[in-house]
């Protein structure tokens, strides 16, 4: 599945050559020529990442990409006409990933976005919850420096319900993502390994740990 870039620029001329030379490179283009634009396109699509510019008709592009970055976690790369040392370090405090003054290489760009997208593979490796750190590669989990020695299944209870944060989890919503089947009415298999898992994270005095509220489901909480 091709990466998927947000171009946000108001410039006609220059939005047609940066789509262009990117769908060259095989990346799916999303265009928008203003913030509103923007913010529609990332309220409506997952985006890998955003091209943006900082001076845009309707929007002061420091300000839109500290919006995104409160809402999103996809990395943000500056282009701008402002190149001065100090825009350039406005743009990164404001949560830019890179910053590429105008002009710039058409090669550059492309190996800036390639870059960005591998730091960000790599950021959603683990996933990490409450001192919880989990390596969805190897498929192993750790409290601090703790490896909790965990199956499969396990991994893969904690995983989905760190992912959902505070979010209740139905019983048959759960054992659908874990086992890929429906439950049958036997949940047993999903007691014993939420039983295993709390048992680990108490041995290593988590503070956290799998939760039930009847008619609501499962979390992972604190304790």
């Amino acid at each position: 599945m091709a990466y998927k870039i947000l171009l946000v620029e108001d410039n006609p001329h220059i939005m047609e050559i940066n789509a262009e030379t990117l769908r060259m490179e095989n990346y799916d283009i999303i265009e928008a020529p203003d913030g509103k634009t923007c913010l529609s396109v990332l309220q409506l699509q997952d985006v890998d990442l955003a091209i943006l510019d900082i001076m845009l008709p309707d929007a002061d592009g420091l300000e839109l990409c500290r919006k995104i970055k409160q809402e999103y976690d996809i990395p943000i790369i500056f282009l701008s006409a402002l190149g001065e040392n100090r825009q350039i370090i406005d743009g990164l405090r404001a949560g830019g990933d890179d910053y590429l003054p105008k002009p710039y290489d058409l090669g550059v760009l492309i190996a800036r976005v390639e870059a960005r997208l591998r730091g960000a593979k790599r950021r959603d490796r683990f996933v990490c919850r409450d001192g919880l750190k989990l390596d969805t590669l190897s498929m192993t989990g750790y409290y601090g420096e703790k490896d909790l020695l965990l199956t499969q299944k396990e991994f893969l209870l904690l995983r989905f319900l760190a992912e959902k944060g505070n979010e209740y989890i139905a019983p048959d919503e759960l054992y659908l993502k874990i086992w890929g089947t429906p439950a049958v009415n036997d949940r047993s298999a999903l007691h014993a390994t939420i039983s295993r898992v709390n048992k680990k994270l108490d041995g290593v005095n988590a503070g956290i740990r799998v939760s039930y509220i009847r008619g609501e489901g499962y979390a992972l909480e604190e304790i």
